[in-house]
């Protein structure tokens, strides 16, 4: 049982190659694992920082545009606001302090074209109203700011004939007179029309000289250097840009103030939208709409099947910049490039793997040279060696273990050669105490069985000698004679039981020197034997 249990365990061990190589791959997938974790959390926040920035740069973009085109234009207007007046001031001149029915249409046609004004118009109050009681436009004579439900405006006209200024909308005012920001004209109702507005009363007269001007001069320079022309320079330079557009949130939370005549309001200010339609988009632009001083609010739309990063930054409460920007053209370069390091990184471990892999399989190679010279001495094989040409530390371990074949080796070889010299001498031996003891016991019995006789006939003789004694020898004499005789008996007798145990123990001696060469001859023997069975 335990046999089966040891052959289980080794064939469920693994070699020293493929636990490394498992533990290699391991260690590698878990490195491309983390480091494709960290390089895609990595891209992704590239990925939002990019977004971000780009979207920020264009958006400051066109509010730079717009700043630098609204102080420009303040700059510009105010120039036109004192040229509009000194127009006005001179047209009261020329009027000489008139009444407004003394005042003609074409007197005023006259001196507009002498000034070049796109037209003048004579306010007068009538029927607790305020009128184009004379102009230069037939659409201005009996227009007013009541009709069209402008109360702001009439109440400044108002203030303008007892002597105030308006309280709104003025962009320059003196003690007689004021200029308006630009504004929308009320008597062109079939399409907008935008005139900057002087109002002027001559001390003494009841009525407004309205000289005006069209915007067109402000206009031209905000379509040439102003926020459409950034925005359309940057939707050309940049081509993952879907859309960017100023818009007004007031007017995409009141509708109704598009209609207002003045202030002009637009829900599209600058550039074009065509995909602002889903909820987030509205919900971000009225939440600017009803909470002033938000942030920017940012964020990735997928509602029509494309993605975009949409960007909503606010100029001020009437102003925010809106950008769309194409998800896909952003991000793809930017993924090609994690994916190009990705699969440079993957090569890079791979052939990282290969080398180690190569490297490691030649050091195997040689650990199983050794390995298999190690099992080759377990095998009594005293002769195999392994060959590992290496400079390191196991060509150094498989000189050491073919040095100490070869000393084993010549150590075994003397030991066969002394035990075939001692077997050959305790053979010899043996076959000599053999022949010895065959010898002694032949000898030790022919001179036991002489030496018996030799007695025996001294026993005789004595035994004569005491009849001898008794009766020829008188009696004082004879004890004398006979205690002799038997000390001589007794001395015959020991002479013999010495002789005969000598031999005895010689022949044991003999017997016992056969057997122990006997028994040395067959320890030399198994030596050889157990000598033989390793491979000299």
């Amino acid at each position: 049982m335990k046999n089966m249990e040891v052959i289980s365990m080794k064939n469920k061990t693994l070699s020293l190659r493929k636990q490394f190589l498992l533990r290699i791959f391991i260690v590698l997938v878990i490195i491309v694992i983390i480091t494709g974790g960290v390089q895609t959390f990595v891209i992704k926040q590239q990925i939002n920082n990019t977004l971000t920035e780009q979207s920020t740069m264009l958006a400051q973009g066109i509010e730079h545009g717009i700043k630098a085109t609204d102080f420009a234009g303040k700059s510009i207007e105010h120039q036109i606001d004192l040229k509009l007046l000194s127009y006005a001031y001179h047209i009261g001149d020329l009027l000489k302090g008139k009444e407004w029915k003394d005042i003609s249409n074409e007197e005023l046609v006259e001196i507009k074209d002498k000034l070049h004004l796109s037209g003048i118009t004579i306010l007068a109050e009538e029927s607790d109203d305020i009128i184009g009681v004379r102009a230069t436009d037939p659409k201005e004579i009996g227009f007013s700011f009541k009709k069209i439900g402008y109360m702001e405006g009439y109440l400044g006209m108002l203030n303008r004939l007892n002597g105030k200024t308006p309280d709104a909308n003025v962009s320059y005012a003196e003690e007689h007179a004021n200029v308006l920001q630009i504004a929308q004209s009320g008597s062109h109702g079939d399409e907008p029309v935008f005139n900057k507005y002087a109002y002027y009363v001559i001390p003494g007269t009841n009525y407004i000289i309205n000289p005006y001007i069209e915007a067109n001069e402000i206009y031209q320079y905000t379509t040439v250097v102003g926020p459409q022309t950034w925005i359309e320079t940057v939707m050309k330079e940049n081509p993952y840009v879907d859309e960017i557009a100023v818009i007004n949130p007031q007017v995409f939370k009141n509708p109704d103030l598009e209609t207002k005549l003045y202030p002009p309001m637009k829900k599209i200010l600058y550039g074009s939208i065509d995909s602002m339609d889903s909820e987030e988009d509205l919900e971000a632009v009225l939440s600017f709409a009803e909470q002033s001083g938000k942030a920017q609010v940012s964020y990735i739309d997928s509602t029509n099947g494309d993605k975009s990063y949409k960007l909503f930054l606010p100029i001020n409460d009437e102003q925010m910049i809106y950008a769309s920007l194409d998800y896909n053209k952003i991000v793809t370069p930017m993924y090609r490039y994690s994916t190009i390091l990705i699969i440079s990184g993957l090569v890079a471990i791979f052939a990282l793997f290969l080398v180690t892999a190569r490297f490691f399989s030649r050091i195997y190679e040689n650990i199983q040279r050794i390995k298999s010279q190690i099992n080759s001495l377990e095998g009594r094989d005293f002769t195999a060696k392994s060959v590992v040409n290496d400079n390191s530390e196991l060509g150094d371990l498989s000189a050491s273990a073919n040095r100490m074949v070869d000393t084993l080796h010549g150590v075994l070889l003397d030991t066969s050669d002394q035990s075939s010299k001692v077997q050959r001498q305790s053979l010899m031996l043996e076959n000599d105490a053999n022949q010895s003891v065959e010898k002694m016991y032949a000898i030790s019995t022919e001179t036991t069985m002489k030496q018996r006789g030799a007695v025996e006939d001294i026993l005789d003789f004595i035994n004569m000698v005491e009849v001898h004694v008794k009766t020829e020898l008188p009696n004082n004499k004879v004890e004398e004679i006979l205690g002799k005789l038997d000390t001589m008996k007794l001395y015959a007798k020991d002479r013999a039981s010495a002789t005969t145990d000598f031999t005895i123990t010689l022949s044991d001696l003999l017997h016992s020197l056969h057997s122990q060469s006997k028994e040395l001859s067959g320890i030399s023997n198994a030596l050889l034997q157990n000598i033989h069975k390793f491979k000299l």
